[in-house]
Order: C-alpha cells, then structure tokens, then sequence
C-alpha cells in the first residue's frame, strides 16, 4: 500500500493531491444531500445548512494549509492594490569597512615595455596608475604550534623556574581555547554539525572526529558556565522580560524525545534553558520567583505560575492575536480585514515613539499611548463584542483568543515600558530553532546545557550589537586569565 509520506516524487504526489480534492469534493457534495434532507425532516431554515458546509469547508481548507502552505504572516495583497515595483536590477558595490585593505601592484612585463609608435621605451608615469577593487578569500588553516617553555635557574643552584605555559580549556588538552571557539560558533552560530565540520577540516589538513570537538565545545562550556548564570541573573532582574518555548530533541539510546527549550529575554541579553517538559512546574524552573511583568503567548502555564502565589504580572502578545487572524482570513476576508486594520492602526502610532528608556521617552509614549492608542483598543473591543459567527468556526476561535487574553493585552496602556508584542524574544529563539533543524537535537542531557549555554551568549551577544565570534573568544580569554570571570556581551558593547 502506497504511504504519501513515503512518496518523493513531485509528479506523484500532485497526482495525490487531485485525487484527494476529487474525492473532498464528493463528499461535500454528500455532506450537502445528507444535511439538507435533515434539514427538511427537522423543518430547519435552508441557511442553517449553508452555514454548517462553509464551517466544513473551513475546517478543511485549514487542514489542506498547514499540511501543504508554507508558514507566513504576509496578507495577501487586495483585488485592485497597485502592484509592487519591479525589483531593481543589479546593485552598486557594497562597502566593505571591516575587511583588511591590501594593495597589490601590478607592473608591466619588461618585454611589453616598448611604444607601439615609435619603438621606444615606456617608462611610469609618477605614481599616476588605474585602480580598482576586489574581494577575495585566504582559506583557513589549521597550525601545530610548538611551546618550548624556557628553564632558568640561579647560580647557586638552589631554584629552576619554568616559563608559564599558555592558557588551555584542560590540563593537558592538545587543541586551544580558539580552537574549540571555532567549533562552538560553527556548531551554534552557523549551525553546521560536528561531522560537517569535520569533513570540512579534513580538507583543510586537519584529521579529527566529532568526538574530539565534542570534547572540546564541552571544556569550553564548563569555563563559560559563570557567565552564563550571570546572564540568566541580569535577564531576571529586568522590570519586564519576555517569555517563550519551541521543542528541542534529546536523541537519547531510546530514541528521539522531545524537550523544550524555554527562552527569557530583557533589553540586552536572554537564557535559555531546555527542560525535559513543557509543564507549569518546567516554566517554575525558567523563571524562578521573578516578581516583575512577563511579556508571553496564551499558554496555560504562564497563566497558572502568575496566578500561584505572589507571582509575576502577565502581559500578552498582540502579534500572537494577528496572527489568529491571519490564519482565517481567507474565510472571511472582508470580518478579518477589519479587526488586522485595527491591529495594525496600533503599531503604526507606537512607531512613532522614538527608540530608547529614557525617562522623556517613557513619558511621551504614555501620552500617545492614551490619546491615540486607547481610542484604537476601545475600538478594537467594541467590534469584538459586536461580532455574530459560528461557535465552532476559526474566527469565532481568534475572537475567543482575544478576549481570554484582553486583561494582558491591554496591560501596556498602563505602564509605557511593556512592549506591544513578544518578538524579540522569538527572534532569540530562531538561531536554536534553525540549528536544530541542521543537528536535530543533542544526543545526551549534558548536550542540552551546552546548547543551552552557547545560544544564551551567542544570541545575547547579537542583541547587543556585538560580534558574537569576538565576544566568546573574550569572554574565554578573560575567564581562562582569571577563573570565575564574568563577561556578559553588554560590557563589550561598542
């Protein structure tokens, strides 16, 4: 018997998808007969059928996107919009202010010295010389180094010192501290696998294994663990973080299990930490007894550990709302086109407050907000309230969300530090998110706390516009010269 998930072949699998809407087609067709012959006996209005069928032919379109549609949050554009320009062909050079500059002088051939008018001899022209720029690449390469530590004694014999030997991650360890740098930023930077990298070195001249770099990043790791407990204190002692969670794969002897790797986040650094559950008792963990204001999505557990005790505040997250909308707007267009103007009404006049926490910063946009946002929330509520659909249907499900989640949502209206939405703290998770679509997971529980630890400075780095490879390879530095050393990326910042 044929499995589709086991079809490659694109000729086939469209052959598939024909098959499957001829038949979907048959059985609206069926459901249709059937509903209104209910209808008849029943003595129901005939418009109770149509609106059973649309829901049907709702919940089956949606089924059909999330197994075939790409994800995005793009709005198609409307019937009758301008179309977009064409994009511009070609481009100037970029500058290049980071790179080294070079100059190469090229000299004419001796033999090619000669006028082609008279036959005499060409000589230079001052320094006068056409000039023109390109960018190439030296490859890396990998070097032996040989330490040879001089002995001194005295005359008298009576004491040898030994020159100091060079900072290593482990007594004893053949590889550097830049060495394993360069494998824990290819790994969790570029998100290229141990294997991939070893391949990669082999053909560079140096033959290791996964294990080896594994050993490496590892050492590392441990040297790094205060800084990365130092982050995880200066996120928790913000006034506001944000909070979110995507799964990770621990691929144990057992097979793969799925873990979660739970994100905080404030101004300039976030953690993360990957639990063996999603549970209440998981986001406990993550968050500790944080007593100010989380920034977070509609899931339960937030809601329950707020709840709990003397706990923190909860703010909600107005792109998770859009994006309710977003997802049915092909259902109903013209409801959802309505409430995503509104929504975006919203982030429209919170742009117009200028980057930063100073204190006449706050103050201006506590008075947009209430002169111009509040109208725009009450707005937003009013057409809420006003709305008839069917229980079942996605938008009845959206307006659900939006309502459940209103208190949180609205928080912002009072205190002009909370953000309108979570994205910076989904934009920390994204590196962990595309790594472990490259490397799948980690392959034991002390992989996930390196994981853990390398994204935190990695991604923290990042959000304090720091070059995150020149980051590690300080904070390695400045902890292997003195242990315990804490260097959190915003010390670095430029």
């Amino acid at each position: 018997m044929l499995r589709i998930e086991h079809v490659q072949d694109l000729e086939t699998l469209r052959q598939i998808a024909t098959l499957l809407d001829r038949e979907n087609q048959k059985l609206l067709d069926r459901n249709r007969h059937l509903l209104e012959e209910i209808t008849r006996l029943k003595g129901q209005d005939a418009t109770t059928v149509q609106r059973e069928l649309e829901l049907l032919k709702e919940l089956l379109a949606r089924r059909e996107r999330a197994l075939f549609s790409e994800s995005s949050e793009r709005r198609p554009q409307p019937v009758g919009a301008p179309e977009p320009r064409a994009p511009q062909r070609g481009h100037g050079p970029k500058a290049q202010p980071e790179l080294p500059l070079v100059e190469q002088v090229h000299e004419l051939p001796a033999d090619q010295r000669r006028c082609g008018a008279c036959g005499g001899e060409l000589k230079a022209m001052g320094d006068q010389a056409e000039e023109s720029e390109e960018i190439t690449v030296i490859e890396r390469h990998f070097t032996r180094v040989k330490h040879r530590r001089l002995k001194y004694r005295c005359s008298c014999n009576g004491f040898i010192a030994t020159a100091p030997a060079p900072p290593k991650l482990q007594p004893g360890s053949r590889y550097s501290p830049e060495f394993a740098v360069e494998v824990a930023v290819g790994k969790y930077l570029d998100h290229l696998p141990l294997e991939r990298q070893c391949r990669m070195m082999r053909r560079e001249g140096l033959n290791v294994d996964s294990q080896t770099l594994w050993d490496q990043i590892e050492a590392l790791a441990r040297v790094l663990r205060p800084t990365y407990h130092a982050l995880q204190e200066r996120v928790l002692a913000s006034p506001i973080v944000g909070a979110d969670e995507s799964y990770w794969r621990l691929m144990d002897k057992k097979g793969s299990k799925r873990w979660w790797a739970w994100s905080v986040s404030a101004k300039d650094a976030l953690f993360h930490k990957i639990l063996d559950s999603r549970s209440q008792q998981a986001a406990s963990q993550v968050l500790g007894d944080y007593r100010g204001i989380v920034m977070a999505d509609g899931y339960g557990a937030y809601d329950a550990l707020s709840r709990d005790g003397p706990g923190f505040t909860l703010a909600h997250c107005w792109a998770h709302v859009r994006r309710k909308f977003l997802e049915v707007e092909s259902h109903a267009p013209e409801t959802c086109r309505q409430i995503l103007d509104l929504i975006g009404r919203l982030y429209e006049v919170e742009r117009l407050v200028p980057a930063g926490e100073s204190e006449e910063t706050l103050k201006f946009r506590a008075e947009l907000r209430a002169q111009r946002l509040r109208p725009i929330v009450q707005e937003i509520q009013a057409w809420t309230l006003a709305q008839r659909v069917l229980p079942e249907s996605g938008l009845a499900k959206a307006i659900d969300y939006l309502l459940g989640m209103w208190k949180g949502l609205t928080l912002f209206l009072e205190d002009p530090r909370i953000p309108l939405d979570n994205n910076q703290t989904e934009r920390g998770l994204r590196g962990l998110v595309v790594g472990r679509k490259n490397h799948y997971g980690s392959r034991s529980r002390r992989g996930t706390q390196v994981a853990a630890l390398f994204y935190s400075l990695l991604e923290s780095a990042k959000l304090c516009g720091v070059e995150p490879k020149a980051y590690l390879l300080a904070a390695t530095r400045a902890a292997l010269a003195t242990p315990g050393t804490v260097s959190p990326p915003h010390t670095l910042l430029r």
